[in-house]
């Protein structure tokens, strides 16, 4: 798959994916973040944090997600990129089936694409302030742009610390977790997401549109 370095092209395979769950590390924001889900009639998880595996083949770079009926939402979340011995960091959205959550939240994490941004930074460049580094989420409500996600990655677990419990292999991916909603988990059609640095002065850009197919019984 094709992702660019400092406006460089660069080629990472992604052969396995991982998409990790409840990983705030206020374990009282987690606490939230399931009690938001509850909502929503999903069970809460066996443990904190839990890796969720789906395949590979749900990364996308397309700007269009697919989704069956309106009972889906984006969660804009850090993306890890392991390839040989290197580390990449990305931003991508793990967009999830709710509906089916309620029934199983693994089936659900494979039921969407999961879009990804193109650019990705060296982890080592960033390694010493990621907890100062945000993440955001706009949707658009009512044609207006609302903010939907906003924190830093203080805000979930180190990243090292889930790679590390990941173990994750040579040419994987993994989402990292994401930032409790404000105005509670709902669905949207359009998503724009960052992750921006403040020490190094860039961010990465990941925006995307949601189509409803009909639910056919």
């Amino acid at each position: 798959m094709q992702f660019t370095h400092d406006e460089r092209p660069l080629e990472l395979n992604i052969k396995q994916l991982i998409v990790a769950g409840w990983t705030g590390r206020n374990r009282a924001a987690v606490d939230h973040h399931i009690e938001e889900l509850a909502a929503l009639g999903i069970a809460p998880p066996s443990q904190v944090p839990l890796y969720y595996r789906v395949s590979a083949n749900l990364v996308s770079q397309q700007d269009l997600v697919q989704v069956v009926g309106n009972t889906s939402s984006g969660e804009v979340e850090p993306l890890i990129i392991r390839s040989g011995k290197q580390y990449w960091l990305g931003l991508a959205s793990d967009h999830t089936d709710r509906q089916l959550e309620a029934h199983s939240v693994a089936a659900s994490k494979q039921a969407c694409v999961k879009p990804v941004a193109v650019t990705v930074w060296d982890f080592d460049e960033v390694a010493d302030h990621l907890d100062q580094l945000v993440l955001q989420c706009m949707i658009k409500e009512d044609d207006a742009w609302v903010v939907y996600q906003d924190g830093n990655l203080a805000n979930i677990q180190p990243l090292q610390a889930l790679v590390d419990a990941a173990q994750m292999p040579v040419n994987s991916a993994m989402l990292c977790g994401t930032l409790g909603a404000i105005g509670g988990v709902r669905p949207a059609t359009h998503y724009r997401m960052s992750l921006t640095d403040p020490v190094l002065n860039r961010d990465i850009q990941l925006e995307y549109r949601v189509e409803e197919l009909p639910v056919v019984q």
